[in-house]
């Protein structure tokens, strides 16, 4: 059998590091737990990635990678209707359905890991002047910056609640009532 490619392990270090981190602070996680989660030498892993930030920040690309290659792809859909209100539907639900290890992502940049903050910073940039461009097409564009800040920071929001278990708040229910809201909106 041929060893794995290099892209391959990078994805099953990825991978073997989500796992972990389902259950696991980053902190608690050590990269000998990752290499054994990967099904790879320790030599293997450090070949690939020196630390566990350098991992978080593979990670990081990945998703948000992922997350604008997908955005792209619903809101060129002809077929599909992505009115305003269904545009701020899928990126809220997409977002918070797809949280995987973003609540990681955002602890750690908040706590001082300086480039993943700026790495997120600038997907959050990137992601939001697209979000724009495509809510400006839908509506007045002088209300577009703030739709797609809202967006973001709803879903932000709902990602921590729902990281925090908090009872009070049901995620589905909510982006049901933004999709409501906004639906709504956009016949006035």
């Amino acid at each position: 059998m041929a060893a794995p490619r290099k892209e391959n392990i990078k994805d099953m270090i990825m991978d073997a590091t989500e796992k972990l981190l389902d259950s696991q602070s980053l902190d608690d996680i050590s990269l000998a737990q990752i290499a054994t989660e990967a099904g790879i030498s320790k030599g293997t892993l450090y070949y690939h990635y020196k630390t566990k930030e350098d991992i978080l920040l593979a990670i990081a690309d990945r998703h948000l990678e992922e997350q604008l290659d997908d955005f792209l792809v619903w809101v060129d859909n002809k077929d599909k209707n992505t009115s305003l209100h269904r545009l701020m539907k899928y990126v809220i639900e997409y977002n918070v359905n797809g949280a995987g290890p973003r609540i990681h992502l955002i602890y750690n940049a908040c706590l001082g890991n300086e480039d993943l903050r700026e790495k997120i910073l600038e997907r959050y940039t990137k992601f939001q002047k697209l979000l724009k461009e495509k809510i400006e097409e839908r509506t007045d564009p002088q209300y577009a910056d703030f739709l797609a800040w809202t967006a973001l920071l709803v879903s932000d929001g709902l990602i921590l609640q729902n990281g925090m278990k908090n009872p009070n708040i049901n995620c589905e229910d909510f982006v049901r009532q933004t999709d409501e809201i906004f639906k709504n909106l956009s016949k006035n």
